[in-house]
């Protein structure tokens, strides 16, 4: 396998990780600390805040680098988030947790982990909503449970494509091909490395041999038989990795193609019960 990117040209090339589950847990001030806490709730412009989170997080290039902006913007419109929603330090800090976590699990690996993801995010959720301790609290209610999820679908899951461009290494895969069955070439020997070009050989050299005679050059030419064996043998695999090929094509756009389609009916079933609630509040028609 093969990573493109032009910050790795020069360096090591990283072990690639596969798609993996990872198990929730409750993560109250796992990354912002009360201090931290109350600092961004002491700035009263996004400017101060933005400050205060990369001085926490360490992105002071956020102005100048665009990865560091990306995670900038996701890191401070989760505060945003809780700020409109009125939570409380603790709810804050884990909000932010859960985010953040999120979005580690899907940059973890350059390849597709949208159902790994999500199950993740859902865990985590459900971590600060049932009180079950040491494995869960109840921190959220059933109405900002909602609300996070509706939040993190319609400005994370929408984007998750985006997130995994800017984040992880392209992979190309690199085939590398041996024939099984067909002799290996020979070397050149001396002889030929010397012998001078067909143009310039003597005349004398270049005279056919009378009948019953049998020169060195031609004991040495293959027979027009295993020659055409090779042609067909190499046909023949050519098509079957042709095939092959379109096969690893055909499936690779499937399940892509897959991923969306169970993606969006996720968004479709958050959507849904979304304006079933409102649907459910309708006023109905007054009976003659």
């Amino acid at each position: 396998m093969l990573l493109e990117s032009q910050e790795m040209q020069g360096q090591e090339i990283p072990k690639l990780i596969q798609p993996r589950d990872h198990r929730a847990k409750v993560c109250v001030w796992a990354d912002l600390t009360v201090d931290d806490v109350d600092r961004i709730s002491e700035s009263l412009n996004s400017d101060h805040v933005r400050q205060v989170l990369a001085d926490i997080f360490h992105l002071d290039d956020f102005r100048t680098n665009i990865k560091t902006g990306i995670v900038m913007d996701l890191y401070f419109y989760t505060i945003m988030f809780a700020r409109e929603n009125n939570f409380n330090r603790e709810k804050t800090s884990a909000v932010f947790s859960i985010v953040k976590k999120t979005h580690e699990v899907c940059i973890e690996t350059p390849f597709g982990n949208v159902d790994q993801t999500f199950n993740y995010f859902k865990e985590l959720v459900l971590c600060h909503a049932v009180n079950r301790p040491p494995h869960s609290i109840e921190l959220f209610n059933a109405d900002e449970v909602r609300k996070i999820t509706e939040y993190t679908v319609n400005t994370y899951f929408r984007h998750f494509k985006m997130y995994k461009y800017a984040f992880t290494p392209l992979v190309r895969l690199d085939l590398s091909l041996s024939y099984v069955g067909l002799p290996v070439t020979p070397p050149p020997s001396e002889a030929d490395e010397t012998s001078p070009p067909e143009d310039e050989v003597p005349p004398e050299q270049t005279t056919e041999p009378t009948e019953g005679e049998t020169t060195t050059e031609q004991q040495k030419t293959p027979e027009p038989e295993e020659s055409q064996a090779r042609k067909e043998l190499r046909t023949m695999i050519q098509t079957y990795l042709s095939d092959e090929i379109k096969k690893m094509k055909t499936s690779v756009e499937e399940q892509i193609k897959s991923t969306e389609d169970s993606l969006n009916k996720k968004l479709e079933v958050t959507e849904g019960t979304k304006s079933g609630k409102g649907a459910r509040g309708s006023p109905k028609g007054k009976k003659k």
